[in-house]
């Protein structure tokens, strides 16, 4: 029910969704493949200040079909551990930033001081 914070710096994201690089949606209508899509560009947004996903400590998910979160939970388990995951919070909405959006992650990460790289910019 919940999680101490450890020591580190925080990275709070913006909400996450199901766009590549060029802004174009990955997985149109397809639950599973967007969520994947959100965890690939959270990785990436980690990985940029040294951290990783097992860095996250708290993640939001917002989603539009109540039918779709067993797949959600699903794809979520492919990129975090049972065992040590985030606490979590789903929130089911009327609709998301972009009408074919089905899914979108906010969260919370800490990188321990040791692995951390400053933004360049």
């Amino acid at each position: 029910m919940g999680v101490a914070q450890p020591e580190g710096r925080v990275i709070h994201f913006t909400g996450q969704v199901a766009w590549d690089k060029t802004e174009k949606i990955v997985g149109f209508g397809d639950v599973e493949e967007q969520t994947r899509q959100c965890f690939r560009n959270i990785a990436a947004v980690l990985n940029s200040f040294g951290g990783q996903l097992s860095d996250i400590v708290s993640i939001t998910t917002y989603f539009t079909d109540r039918s779709q979160l067993s797949a959600i939970q699903k794809v979520r388990l492919e990129f975090l551990d049972e065992e040590a995951a985030p606490v979590s919070t789903s929130v089911m909405v009327a609709g998301l930033g972009h009408e074919d959006f089905l899914v979108e992650l906010t969260p919370i990460a800490v990188i321990p001081n040791e692995r951390f790289i400053a933004p360049t910019n």
